[in-house]
């Protein structure tokens, strides 16, 4: 189906962003087939007026959990450990599957109404997601998270191991190209070095595209130090998870030499400003990453630990928090969270033609 949008304003995905006034922008089934002032001589099954309007590139929410919309608002008022162990993990143990599908169609739903296009995603059962990307007709990056909570488990015995590798033979590059499998350790605080390597390996050997939670809290780092003298981002890259492509979400409490380590070794980083004050986890140091070229995109989380999965308040918040903590108005312009929320996540998913 050809479609013609006339009369919009059109925010580019160049350099600068700039505006292209009163022009025209066609679609050809799933493909941009054209931009700009002229009118294309070309016969269209529908044309939309968009006078008064202005048509944006996608958003791209870069770290999710879709199904987590059923438990917005559980939890609150307390910190990241409490909450997840003592909160969420009990009420997820209870979800059935068809309960996860009916909330990543809300999910999903939700994240259209703002603009969002393509999401990563990371939660158990995942094929119900799939199902529900596979209709709505938006593009995901979506794994099986892979934890380990019993140190005799060896890697034959993880079940999620298993489903992880299944869901990529099985998935990935499927629905036209819409659907692309990640792997995922949820962290290192919630799985085992034994399995974490082992995974690692095996995601390596794909040339795989790894999503983890990384330095999230002051607490994560700092008993991670005392267990492996490691940070969590020295403890991922002695493992081999850095090898291929990777990138972290949160990155709250990065040391100098993380960030070091995360330029030389090209890993991505998804901020999630609205969760990490929801959850007390602290401020990210994203401008000084950017400064020192590493890709840094933009996620909502899930709604239980943000509320709603809207990425233009996400972008919003992104940028008075860090110029209000860095006492300089210019230092998330509307430019730099728009790149974050575009550009940036189409790196970190690996679908860097998007939108173009």
């Amino acid at each position: 189906m050809k479609i013609l949008f006339k009369n919009a304003d059109i925010l580019l995905k160049d350099e600068k962003f700039d505006v292209l006034e009163n022009a025209f922008l066609a679609v050809d089934g799933d493909k941009i087939s054209y931009i700009g002032s002229e009118e294309p001589a070309d016969n269209f099954d529908e044309i939309k007026d968009m006078s008064g309007k202005m048509l944006i590139p996608g958003l791209i929410n870069c770290h999710n959990h879709c199904p987590m919309v059923l438990l917005r608002g559980v939890g609150s008022d307390l910190p990241l450990q409490q909450w997840l162990f003592d909160t969420v993990f009990p009420i997820e143990d209870k979800l059935t599957a068809e309960e996860i599908n009916a909330g990543s169609e809300l999910a999903l739903l939700e994240m259209i109404s703002g603009g969002t296009v393509s999401f990563s995603d990371m939660y158990f059962e995942p094929e119900m997601t799939i199902e529900a990307v596979a209709r709505s007709g938006m593009k995901a990056n979506i794994t099986r998270p892979v934890q380990s909570f019993d140190s005799s488990e060896t890697p034959d015995q993880s079940y999620r191991m298993k489903e992880a590798i299944e869901l990529y033979d099985k998935y990935n590059d499927s629905f036209d190209g819409r659907v692309l499998i990640d792997f995922c350790i949820h962290a290192e605080y919630t799985c085992t070095e034994t399995i974490a390597r082992a995974f690692i390996e095996k995601v390596n050997e794909r040339k795989g595209n790894l999503h983890i939670h990384l330095s999230e809290t002051k607490k994560e780092h700092d008993e991670c130090v005392a267990k492996y003298g490691k940070t969590p981002a020295e403890w991922f890259d002695s493992l081999g998870g850095f090898d291929s492509s990777a990138f972290a979400a949160h990155c709250v409490w990065l040391t100098d030499s993380d960030m070091e380590l995360f330029r030389r070794k090209n890993v991505n980083v998804v901020h999630n400003p609205t969760s990490n004050m929801k959850l007390a986890s602290g401020f990210a140091p994203v401008q000084r990453m950017l400064d020192m070229g590493i890709n840094v995109a933009l996620g909502t989380d899930g709604a239980s630990s943000n509320n709603n999965l809207d990425m233009l308040e996400e972008m919003h918040i992104a940028s008075i928090i860090h110029n209000g903590y860095n006492l300089d108005a210019t230092v998330m312009n509307a430019d730099t969270v728009l790149r974050m929320a575009t550009v940036n996540g189409a790196k970190v998913q690996r679908r860097e033609n998007c939108g173009e």
